[in-house]
């Protein structure tokens, strides 16, 4: 199955859920990665590079262009790249709805759309997200949805609406397990240490980091990650939280693997409403205890199941990291590789091509006419 994957996101600045599902899909078929475009000199072109067997395409477009030519100028750019990268029959992935509009032109076998995040609850949303998305629901011949709360916000709006959650790569985080040392930049920073690794954004709850340690001053607290819509100058500051940047996804378990506990520092917020964080199924593959505040994902299943603790003011969650430091690990170990047995990105990305190739053989069995990106 050959796939033109139209993303807000990019490719190269966190290794998410895109990144696990088409990196396995390009085992099988030719994938292209389309990113939103980028301001540069000269004629308008699209940017081609590979990584992992996805043809990375960055539009670049000069700013002299009006928004209606923008518009048009990556129609025919996108159109004219997958003719020539993606012959045949090919499907049309979304996980922006604003892609439509560059869309128009495209005559695809099949429409996914692959809701992981509710985006017109992020900060600086674009206009017209909703509407976009309503637009994407009625041409989609499959949706997915990437947790439990958003597919009860969203399957009423579609007939073929299908839940997959977080998944994981277990070997991979499981080398947290193995690790021997430390990366150069956290091995003299003192125990017990409490971690983060994500983008650092509008979500983090700041006031509970600052409060945990102001309570803690002989705790640590490690974030790992690139900083999003954020002034990092106003981030909290104090010896004992410590930013070591963005890393690449093969280094996380060496990180990870140096913590005492790992945590999910969120804000209860618009924002993380409808969220389902991945790096919890990898905090539990490396092996660590969970400290999560009541992201409503995370309560559930995870929580419900003691397979993270849960807690929002600064003195339940010290609390509740005093009791992972002093835990037993054996059950906790034992019971979340029960969890993770079943919850790899392999067969997510299995079930899910077999729902897209259904949806693709419904629609020729109702001799209808090839999918087409907008209406």
């Amino acid at each position: 199955m050959n796939i033109a994957c139209l993303s807000h996101l990019r490719w190269h600045f966190v290794f998410q859920r895109p990144q696990h599902l088409l990196t396995r899909a390009a085992r099988s078929g030719r994938v292209m990665y389309v990113e939103e475009p980028v301001w540069s000199d000269g004629e308008p072109r699209i940017v081609l590079s590979q990584d992992n067997g996805v043809i990375v395409a960055v539009p670049h477009l000069p700013q002299r262009l009006s928004a209606e030519q923008q518009t048009l100028v990556q129609r025919q750019l996108l159109a004219e790249s997958i003719r020539e990268h993606l012959p045949g029959e090919y499907v049309v992935w979304f996980y922006t709805p604003m892609a439509l509009t560059v869309a128009q032109d495209l005559k695809p076998v099949g429409v996914v759309y692959d809701c992981m995040d509710e985006l017109s609850a992020f900060a600086g949303a674009p206009a017209g997200l909703r509407s976009h998305e309503s637009e994407l629901f009625r041409c989609a011949d499959v949706v997915f949805t990437g947790g439990q709360t958003l597919f009860e916000a969203k399957r009423t709006h579609h007939p073929n609406v299908h839940l997959f959650p977080s998944s994981v790569d277990v070997a991979h985080f499981a080398g947290a397990r193995r690790v021997q040392g430390d990366p150069a930049d956290q091995s003299a920073i003192p125990r017990p240490r409490i971690g983060y690794f994500g983008v650092i954004d509008e979500r983090m709850d700041y006031e509970l980091l600052s409060g945990v340690a102001s309570a803690r001053p002989d705790w640590h607290l490690i974030l790992v990650g690139p900083t999003a819509k954020v002034d990092p100058v106003a981030l909290p500051r104090a010896s004992n939280i410590h930013y070591l940047g963005a890393k690449q996804y093969a280094q996380l378990p060496e990180y990870i693997g140096g913590w005492d506990v790992a945590m999910l520092p969120f804000a209860r917020n618009e924002a993380t409403r409808y969220i389902s964080p991945t790096k919890t199924p990898e905090y539990l593959a490396a092996g660590k205890s969970v400290v999560s505040t009541s992201i409503r994902d995370v309560v559930r299943p995870y929580g419900q199941q003691g397979l993270a603790r849960i807690a929002d003011s600064v003195g339940d969650f010290v609390a509740a990291v005093e009791a992972a430091l002093a835990e037993d690990p054996v059950a906790r170990l034992r019971a979340g590789d029960a969890f993770l047995t079943h919850l790899s990105w392999d067969g997510t990305w299995l079930r899910m091509r077999q729902l897209v190739e259904q949806a693709i053989s419904d629609r020729v069995t109702r001799g209808a006419p090839g999918a087409r990106t907008a209406s």
